[in-house]
């Protein structure tokens, strides 16, 4: 895995750019694992971690982009925001019914009963192209021990 650097300015935070495959989810929860440790929040670290692999696993399962982003960052003390950027504004999430037998769908119902808010973010826009993208997050309210 490449070095992966704070961000420089604003509110603590780390962010990736990695490929729009299955190993990239493993990578994304090692990251999430880093930063929740980091900032003292083991207690939520498991729960983040799913998190962001469930984001993960929806952008590179939905969307035909290369490359994803991967963000993960504590823009206030008590708040985790976890998100996935891809390249595919058409494809948003949205929570469907999953039939008892099933074996996927369940990912972004999962999100919206363990995160205390989630959503997603068209990005960018040009008068004749739309859209370059969007972005997926969730939001996880988080208490310091320290």
């Amino acid at each position: 895995m490449p070095v992966v650097r704070p961000a420089a300015t604003g509110h603590p935070g780390y962010n990736v750019t990695k490929p729009a495959v299955p190993e990239t989810v493993e990578e994304a929860r090692r990251l999430t694992r880093q930063a929740m440790c980091l900032w003292d929040l083991e207690e939520q670290t498991e729960t983040a971690a799913l998190l962001i692999s469930e984001l993960v696993t929806n952008a590179i399962t939905h969307t035909a982009s290369n490359s994803i982003r991967l963000i993960v960052a504590r823009p206030a003390p008590t708040r985790v925001w976890l998100a996935v950027v891809d390249r595919a504004p058409g494809h948003v999430p949205q929570l469907r019914s999953v039939e008892a037998e099933s074996e996927s769908g369940r990912g972004l119902r999962l999100v919206d009963a363990i995160a205390n808010r989630w959503g997603y973010d068209v990005l960018g826009s040009h008068s004749t192209r739309g859209p370059w993208g969007k972005r997926c997050w969730a939001e996880l309210r988080v208490e310091s021990t320290r």
